[in-house]
């Protein structure tokens, strides 16, 4: 039996979504129903669903990211109301893209090729050239983020992002893990990753963007993990499979 997974932050169209599935696909199992990224991307790497319909503006991790980050078997099809240029931009890394609102005639199409569809490679190295993509227009040159306007209270704070240590998804909000402390954001790392120097902010995970002007140092643990420290910080970092490559040469 084949099983999936449904990541919307909108209950009513998650359940539509839910309905028509099951009525076009009686013997698929839905196995859970996320209402953000980050709880979309614990379930994915814990359940290890055959398929997984995703939202792309979700709160915590933006649909984008979760795909970026999926590291098992699990196909991606994208159900969102995002702008052409994106659609265009991932139709080669997900097995398919159904626009919002969803008609029974289009995800009857949906259906019919997942179940012809033979067995695929993880989403996450597909995933990460089509962001490549995304966030680098041909033949423009994107503007440098320099400062961020990050709250912390009731207080908003002008932040030089050449003090940030690391920018880090937390639920409905980015962390900005600064060296004056912690503000909170709204930016979904894949924004932020598209307006940063890239040859300084490197994202290690679905969730993380370092500053490597404060990489302090790597390690590996028994199972061959990577974790990264970051000065001042006194934490560590996990870098996920996709990205480990990064850091072969260091």
């Amino acid at each position: 039996m084949t099983r999936a997974l449904i990541a919307d932050d909108e209950p009513h169209l998650a359940l539509y979504l839910r309905d028509q599935l099951l009525a076009l696909w009686p013997d698929l199992q839905i196995i859970h129903m996320a209402r953000n990224g980050v709880e979309a991307a614990a379930c994915i790497a814990e359940l290890e669903p055959d398929i997984v319909f995703l939202d792309i503006q979700m709160p915590g991790l933006t649909g984008l990211e979760v795909a970026q980050g999926i590291e098992g078997p699990t196909r991606v099809v994208f159900v969102t109301a995002y702008d052409e240029f994106a659609l265009q931009a991932f139709e080669h890394a997900a097995l398919d893209y159904v626009l919002k609102p969803v008609t029974t005639e289009r995800l009857a199409r949906t259906v019919a090729r997942l179940r012809a569809a033979p067995a695929l490679p993880p989403a996450g190295a597909a995933m990460a050239q089509a962001l490549r993509q995304l966030t680098a227009a041909p033949g423009q040159a994107r503007p440098r983020l320099r400062y961020i306007l990050a709250s912390r209270g009731e207080r908003t704070h002008h932040l030089d992002v050449a003090k940030v240590r690391f920018f880090h998804a937390d639920d409905k909000y980015t962390v900005v893990a600064s060296v004056d402390g912690e503000f909170l954001i709204r930016t979904p790392i894949t924004e932020l990753a598209a307006q940063l120097d890239p040859e300084l902010f490197w994202q290690v995970h679905r969730s993380t963007l370092i500053n490597l002007a404060w990489l302090d140092g790597t390690r590996r643990d028994d199972a061959s993990r990577l974790f990264l420290r970051m000065r001042g910080h006194a934490g560590e970092l996990p870098v996920s499979r996709a990205f480990v490559h990064l850091f072969r040469a260091m």
